[in-house]
């Protein structure tokens, strides 16, 4: 997908759209009749909203434009929910609308093994037949805010471990689960919703801890992005898939090689190779993932597990590790000593607030 940050700005005119915008914009009076409405920026007869000041574009609304050419936020006009709309090209990815919608469905969508993102429907583009819009959730960085406990973490892992596992047992293979394509529910979290490019509304520290203690929502995890997605018949026991390389670069089956190979096993080092790097890496917290990690991305695929092995070895880690190990402080490798005794003691505070509060270590859906 392009950037319009990549785009030259020289030739960009203040006040216009970005050439990647007008297909939104011509798309508007439609999607407001289905029901979603775009921003001012995206109307016909937008005028800038600081037309005539010397005001920044920057500190207006419609200033901004949306980081990612496929993707558009809107307001369902039914209830002023905010959603996300993504713009499916079907000769580029021919399969997307038919998997993500799948897992929307029932009984796949009932399912609390699913965490698939919903899909609330398709829709048909009327001036290009090519194109489908996918009606999504907004969802938030699974990161953002970060994870002050092992609890939150492991209850990540086993949510993303779940999560994949089930993909696998319909037969699907992601292709490209990566940072960017984990993301979380934030509404839980928060007490309003943050602005979607703007995120005038980010969630610092102290908000989010005031808000789960005072309600002990759990966070549900995501997978998104079903672009090189694929599904294969029950009985294929092994299928046979050219390499198509997605956000993770690192693949050892991939390097200096074309030949098709079976996608399961490499979904199995995509995810362990996320755990790895976002958690194992920067914390020193996580020495009960290492041997599990450690086989999920051996070089040699027919060596990793399947995802009903990983799931059934991270069953029995979660349930060796102890309420006091769930609620320990995430310490970061880089912390400094004098950060880390003051971050301990803010946590200490927290955790008697979880506790009496009766906020459990794992906040599980």
């Amino acid at each position: 997908m392009s950037d319009p940050r990549d785009e030259d700005e020289a030739a960009h005119e203040p006040g216009s759209l970005y050439s990647h915008e007008i297909f939104w914009r011509d798309h508007q009076a439609w999607l407001e009749e289905r029901g979603y409405m775009l921003r001012p920026r995206y109307r016909p007869d937008w005028v800038p909203s600081w037309k005539g000041t010397k005001d920044d574009p920057r500190r207006h609304e419609d200033g901004h434009t949306n980081h990612v050419s496929q993707i558009m936020d809107a307001r369902r006009v039914s209830d002023g929910a905010v959603v996300m709309l993504k713009r499916v090209v079907k000769p580029i990815n021919p399969y997307e609308v038919e998997i993500t919608s799948m897992f929307s469905a029932e009984p796949l969508a009932s399912d609390p093994r699913n965490h698939s993102i919903p899909v609330y429907e398709a829709l048909q583009s009327p001036v290009d037949e090519d194109s489908v819009f996918l009606v999504m959730p907004l969802l938030r960085e699974y990161t953002k805010p970060r994870f002050y406990t092992v609890g939150e973490a492991v209850e990540c892992f086993r949510q993303l471990i779940e999560g994949l596992q089930f993909i696998h047992l319909n037969h699907v293979a992601h292709r490209d689960i990566m940072p960017l394509n984990v993301m979380m529910d934030p509404l839980p979290l928060v007490s309003e919703i943050y602005h979607p490019v703007l995120d005038a509304l980010s969630y610092d520290a102290k908000r989010r801890v005031k808000y789960s203690i005072r309600t002990g929502s759990p966070t549900k995890y995501f997978f998104i992005d079903f672009g090189i997605a694929r599904k294969y018949a029950a009985d294929c026991s092994s299928p046979r898939e050219a390499p198509i390389i997605g956000g993770d670069k690192t693949v050892p089956e991939f390097q200096n090689s074309n030949e098709p190979c079976d996608p399961f096993p490499t979904d199995v080092y995509y995810l362990g190779n996320l755990i790895r790097t976002d958690f194992i890496e920067k914390y020193l917290n996580f020495d009960f993932m290492q041997l599990l990690v450690t086989d999920m991305v051996q070089d040699d695929p027919l060596k990793r597990p399947t995802m009903d092995q990983v799931a059934e070895r991270f069953e029995k880690i979660q349930s060796s590790l102890s309420v006091w190990k769930l609620r320990s402080r995430l310490v970061g490798r880089k912390d400094s000593t004098v950060m880390g005794f003051f971050r301990t003691f803010k946590h200490m505070s927290r955790t008697l607030g979880f506790i009496f509060n009766r906020v459990p270590p794992l906040p599980s859906p």
